[in-house]
């Protein structure tokens, strides 16, 4: 009863997620609704692994977890440069310059 309980919290609180994701007035604010709304999903997936009695949903949770992640950063990436390659600016974008000379 308890984790049925649980899983209805965490459904509704992914609904929540969903309507902040569509409704936000910024970009950030949609962004961070999409990244709570992924891990509400680990969440549901690692519940419902521990319900059905299946250790590997952990497995899968965590790869769930780790694609959140590195998609949030690249999401916020393009939007701050728009683009995924950012230009080497300062000291650092003299270096592969550098590099060459010496093997010349």
């Amino acid at each position: 009863m308890m984790f049925a309980v649980a899983t209805a919290a965490i459904l509704v609180a992914m609904l929540l997620a969903l309507v902040r994701a569509f409704a936000g007035p910024t970009l950030y604010d949609r962004v961070l609704a999409g990244n709570s709304f992924g891990t509400k999903t680990v969440i549901l997936i690692g519940l419902m692994g521990f319900l059905t009695g299946r250790p590997d949903f952990l497995d899968i949770a965590l790869l769930y977890a780790l694609l959140n992640f590195a998609s949030t950063i690249a999401i916020l990436k393009f939007f701050r440069y728009r683009t995924l390659s950012v230009p080497l600016e300062g000291p650092a974008a003299a270096a592969p310059a550098i590099a060459e000379r010496d093997l010349s």
